[in-house]
């Protein structure tokens, strides 16, 4: 299959890049800057996504298979901060880990749908990397990420109810803490062991964990899982 894939230059996105690259499907990765592998896109730019999407297409010789969504951020800003800083905190966020994805799947829809059979294109998925912090909420420093997180679900579930019945299928994925350099400096300024304790597993989950799940949902899951929603955090939140 040929797969575009965000947010691909470290920690899970790296990890899924390596998971499907192993399993023998054409990848074209993202991330802001680029490199000799990954095409750059920077999502605080509005234009990115439909930019990106023109180059994979181009890149994978005009058929794409399936979208995984997994760029994001994850910057803290406090419930005082002056009016700019705060609106300019959800402005980003909200940009980069939810517009720049919803865009992506409306490109990705569209070229669902128009695809020919006869050419081996019939549908397609998104998986979408969302968090535990869409359910279970986060600190006080990050009303807005789990609000992206939260919106990001929602699209999820909505696009597998609409499009369903053309063999397009959608999934999420929620990973709790996850063993990348993100998510240490963020157990470190939040008390370190004691935030571990929290997860009954005794250990957040390492990004293969998480590829590994990603790789399942954009390859093998059964079409009648699609809307579906998969918790990857040790336990430490259950639905």
């Amino acid at each position: 299959m040929n797969i575009l894939l965000t947010g691909a230059s470290r920690g899970i996105g790296k990890a899924t890049l390596a998971a499907l690259e192993t399993a023998g499907h054409r990848l074209v990765g993202q991330s802001t800057v680029g490199s000799a592998q990954l095409i750059a896109a920077d999502f605080t730019d509005p234009d990115a996504p439909r930019r990106l999407w023109q180059a994979a297409f181009d890149r994978l010789d005009g058929r794409i298979d399936v979208l995984v969504n997994n760029a994001g951020i994850f910057e803290g800003v406090a419930d005082n901060a002056g009016d700019d800083e705060w609106h300019a905190a959800w402005a980003k966020t909200l940009t980069v880990n939810l517009q720049a994805s919803a865009d992506l799947c409306r490109h990705a829809i569209a070229h669902f749908r128009s695809s020919d059979p006869l050419k081996g294109n019939d549908g397609g998925r998104i998986v979408n990397v969302a968090s535990r912090a869409a359910y279970r909420g986060d600190s006080p420093m990050h009303w807005h990420y789990a609000a992206s997180k939260a919106g990001m679900i929602a699209m999820t579930k909505s696009i597998a109810r609409g499009y369903a019945h053309e063999k397009i299928f959608a999934f999420a994925v929620c990973p709790g803490f996850t063993a990348t350099g993100m998510v240490e400096e963020y157990i470190a300024s939040r008390g370190g062991e004691k935030l571990l304790a929290d997860i009954p597993l005794g250990r957040p989950a390492n990004p293969d964990e998480i590829a590994e799940t990603i790789r399942w949902l954009a390859c093998d899951a059964p079409p009648s899982a699609t809307g579906a929603v998969i918790d990857v955090n040790g336990a430490s939140y259950v639905r």
